[in-house]
């Protein structure tokens, strides 16, 4: 059966750097797409990264330069690597896993009702 486990959120000042990490468990890392989302107070859950089984990557405009989402596949783990955070950063963040996305990867991998599994979200705050 499918798990996802995130870690790695706390509280940071603007500037600093997070690795958020996603243990997962089951056939995730051979069928599956992997992405990240995060909700922030009074907002919609957003699309943050995603890494494709074959390796490739995506993200939002808004952490382009400054995010990285990485695959450790012998390892059941995804990373989600924060620089440069800003307080706009401020959220609950998610590990999700997508078979559709897995399969078809187009034209982008950034909807939420296309993901399978979800973790329990780890809340990552930025200070001023």
């Amino acid at each position: 059966q499918v798990r996802m486990v995130e870690s790695g959120g706390g509280l940071v000042q603007a500037g600093d750097s997070l690795r958020l990490s996603c243990a997962a468990s089951g056939r995730i890392f051979s069928n599956y797409a992997m992405g990240w989302f995060r909700q922030a107070p009074g907002k919609d859950r957003e699309f943050v990264a995603a890494v494709s089984w074959g390796g490739t990557t995506d993200y939002a405009d808004a952490v382009k330069g400054r995010f990285t989402i990485s695959r450790t596949d012998n390892k059941n783990t995804v990373y989600l690597q924060m620089n440069s955070l800003k307080p706009e950063d401020t959220a609950v963040y998610y590990c999700a896993a997508s078979l559709y996305y897995g399969r078809s990867w187009f034209p982008r991998p950034s909807a939420a009702s296309r993901y399978d599994y979800w973790g329990q979200g780890t809340q990552v705050t930025v200070s001023s």
